[in-house]
C-alpha cells in the first residue's frame, strides 16, 4: 500500500481505495478518540511460515499505519513454546523487510510481557474475576454447553480468593503437571457467546521457551495475552480476520475487567485463493509429510516459496491492493495474483531465448565455421536495459513442439517444406527430417536460409506467419528447469468425497523437471533470483540450487493471462 502522507499528517489522496476500516480510523481522527494517533500491529505466532495471507495483512497493517502518519508493531504471539521455534522467527521478519516495510525498533514480543500478564492475572483473581480449575480439557469442553444449550459451572468455580492465589502461584513454580490445572476467567457459563463461558487464561506447559527459557512452566493463552498487549503497546486499531470476531466480545471484557487503556479491534475478511490452501495446519502436513520440499518449495503459497519461485514483492503489494478489504468472506481467483506478476515481470524481466525440449535444427547452406553476433532487445517495455548480443550458427536448437511432421490447420510453426522466422536472425524453410532409426523419433531437422533475411525482412517483401527462438548448439548453456503448476487440481482443495481430505487434491503434475534445456550464453552469470522471460515460454528465476556452473530455472508464470482477458471482456 502507497504512504500517500507527507510529515505525518492524519489525510489521504483522492486515489487511496476507501473500506470500512480506513472510515473506522477516519472517524476516530474526526473525533480525536486517540489523540489523533494511529497506531497498528502485525502480530504473527513464530510457529510456521508466513504465507500470502499474512501478506494482506501485512500490507494493511503497515500501510494504514503509513497512510495516517502513524506506526506499526512487529509482535510475535510466542505464547506456545510446543510449536514455536527462532527459525520460524527469522524467517518471519525476513518476509516482512522483503515485501518492503519496516518496524524500525518496534519488535516485540508477547514473552516480554509475561510478568506483567501474571500480575493482571493475580489482579483478576483478587477481585474474584478468575479462578483455578482442575478440570481435564476434555472436562471443560464437556462443561461448557453448546450453541442452544447452557454450560455447567465447573465444581472448582467458588473456591475462595485465598485459595486461587495459592494454587496460581505454585502453578507458576511448576508443583503440578501439565494439564493438571487451568486458570480461567470467571464469567457467565450461560452465555450465548460460548467464548464467554469461563475461558482458559493459563495454562500448564512444562516447556523450554524460544526466549525465556525454563523461566515460566504456565503460559498464557492467545484471547488472555492479545488484548492485553495491544493495551501496553498503546495500539489504537487491533486488526484481525473475521475468525477473531467472536472474541472481541472477551477481547473487550478483559481489558474492561483490568481497567487498563482500551485499543479497539476490527475484523476484516482473509484471503482465500483457489487452488491454495492458507490453512497453517495444513502446510505443515504437506511440509512434514514430505508432499513438497520444504517450506520454500515454489508450489507453497508462504511468502519464501513465492520468493523462490520468482515473485516480486511489488506484485504481491499490487495484489492486495486490488483485493481490497472486505467484512465478508469470499474466494479470490488466482489468476489475478498470477496477473499482478506478469503486469509487473513484463515492465522488468529481461527477454531471453531458452529451449526446454531442443530438436537439433541444422542450416545446411549456412557457412559451417561462421557465427554471427546478431544484436537482441533485452526488454521492449524498458529501452534502458539495452541490447545484447546472440551468437548464431549453423547448428540450432528449437523447441521438439514447434515442428509438425503433419501439421493441423493454422499450423504456423516448423512442418517439412514451411517457412519460419528465427528470433532476431533468418528465415529458414525446413528441406529433410532425420529420424532415430530404432524408434522412428524425428531427432533432426535440415533446413536451409535466406541470407537475405536477416532480421526479419526480405528484398521481395515476403512474410512469414510463424517466429521460432532458438540457441545456437555450440554456445548455449545446459540447464535444469522446473516446470511448476497448481499444487491442487480443484479451486477448493476441500472439496472432497465423504471419508477422504484435502490431500485426494493434490496434482500430481504439479512439478515437471526438465534436465537437458539449453539456455543463451548470456545467462552464464545468472544468480539466484534473478528472473526473466523465456520468449514464448514464460517468466522463470534462477533457483537457489544453481551452483558451480549449474544453471536451475523455476517457471514462475506461464505468459497466458486469464485475468486480463477478463478485465478486457468486462470494458467491453
Amino acid at each position: 500500500m502507497k504512504n500517500t502522507t507527507t510529515e505525518g499528517k492524519n489525510d489521504t489522496t483522492d486515489s487511496t481505495p476507501s473500506n470500512f476500516i480506513r472510515e473506522i480510523i477516519e472517524e476516530d481522527l474526526r473525533t480525536n478518540k486517540y489523540g489523533g494517533r494511529v497506531h497498528t500491529r502485525f502480530p504473527p505466532e513464530p510457529n510456521g511460515y508466513l504465507h500470502i495471507g499474512h501478506a494482506k495483512s501485512i500490507c494493511l497493517n503497515f500501510g494504514l499505519a503509513a497512510d495516517y502518519g502513524g506506526l506499526c508493531n512487529l509482535r510475535f504471539d510466542d505464547t506456545n513454546p510446543t510449536k514455536e521455534e527462532v527459525e520460524y522467527v527469522e524467517s518471519i521478519k525476513e518476509d516482512v523487510r522483503w515485501l518492503g516495510f519496516d518496524w524500525e525498533d518496534r519488535e516485540f514480543y508477547a514473552s516480554d510481557y509475561f510478568e506483567q500478564l501474571y500480575e493482571w492475572a493475580v489482579q483478576l483473581i483478587k477481585e474474584g474475576k478468575a479462578y483455578v480449575c482442575d478440570l481435564s480439557a476434555d472436562e471443560i469442553r464437556e462443561y461448557r454447553g453448546t450453541l442452544t444449550e447452557p454450560g455447567k459451572e465447573s465444581p472448582y468455580r467458588n473456591r475462595s480468593v485465598e485459595e486461587n492465589l495459592d494454587l496460581f502461584e505454585r502453578m507458576r513454580a511448576g508443583e503440578f503437571p501439565d494439564g493438571a490445572r487451568t486458570l480461567r476467567a470467571r464469567i457467565d457459563m450461560a452465555h450465548p457467546n460460548v467464548v464467554m463461558r469461563d475461558p482458559v487464561m493459563y495454562r500448564i506447559l512444562h516447556e523450554t521457551h524460544h526466549r525465556t527459557g525454563d523461566e515460566w512452566c504456565i503460559y498464557p493463552m492467545y484471547d488472555w495475552a492479545h488484548g492485553q498487549c495491544d493495551s501496553i503497546e498503546g495500539i489504537t486499531h487491533s486488526i484481525c480476520t473475521l475468525e477473531f470476531e467472536n472474541n472481541r466480545q472477551l477481547y473487550n471484557w478483559y481489558l474492561d475487567a483490568l481497567d487498563i487503556y482500551h485499543p479497539r479491534q476490527i475484523e476484516f475478511a482473509p484471503l482465500n485463493l483457489s487452488f491454495t490452501v492458507l490453512s497453517k495446519r495444513k502446510l505443515i502436513r504437506l511440509v512434514e509429510q514430505g508432499v513438497v520440499s520444504g517450506w520454500d518449495d515454489p508450489r507453497m503459497p508462504t511468502l519464501s516459496g513465492l520468493r523462490r519461485r520468482g515473485y516480486t514483492p511489488e506484485a504481491i503489494r499490487d495484489f492486495c491492493e486490488r483485493i481490497g478489504v472486505a467484512k465478508a468472506n469470499s474466494v479470490v481467483d488466482i489468476a489475478l495474483l498470477e496477473h499482478c506478476l506478469r503486469q509487473d515481470l513484463n515492465k522488468r524481466a529481461p527477454r531471453v531465448m531458452a529451449v526446454l525440449r531442443p530438436l537439433r535444427l541444422v542450416i545446411d547452406n549456412y557457412p559451417e565455421d561462421q557465427v554471427e553476433e546478431l544484436e537482441a532487445v533485452n526488454n521492449p517495455e524498458d529501452a534502458s536495459m539495452g541490447t545484447r548480443k546472440v551468437p548464431f550458427s549453423r547448428v540450432l536448437y528449437i523447441e521438439r513442439e514447434d515442428f509438425r511432421e503433419d501439421p493441423p490447420r493454422k499450423w504456423f510453426r516448423l512442418a517439412p517444406g514451411r517457412e519460419v522466422r528465427l528470433k532476431h536472425a533468418y528465415y529458414v524453410t525446413c528441406v529433410d527430417v532425420v529420424r532415430d532409426e530404432r524408434t522412428g523419433e524425428v531427432v533432426e531437422l535440415h533446413c536451409t536460409y535466406d541470407p537475405e533475411s536477416r532480421g526479419g525482412g526480405t528484398p521481395d517483401g515476403r512474410k512469414v506467419r510463424g517466429t521460432l527462438h532458438w540457441v545456437s548448439a555450440a554456445h548455449a548453456l545446459e540447464a535444469e528447469v522446473r516446470l511448476y503448476d497448481h499444487l491442487f487440481v480443484k479451486p477448493d482443495p476441500d472439496d472432497v468425497e465423504e471419508g477422504a481430505d484435502f490431500t485426494a487434491n493434490l496434482n500430481p503434475d504439479s512439478l515437471e523437471v526438465l534436465t537437458s534445456c539449453r539456455v543463451e550464453p548470456s545467462l552464464a552469470g545468472a544468480t539466484p533470483g534473478s528472473r526473466y522471460q523465456f520468449l514464448r515460454l514464460g517468466y522463470f528465476c534462477v533457483d537457489p540450487d544453481s551452483a558451480n556452473g549449474k544453471l536451475v530455472f523455476n517457471r514462475t508464470v506461464t505468459l497466458r493471462d486469464t485475468w486480463a482477458k477478463i478485465e478486457k471482456a468486462q470494458k467491453n
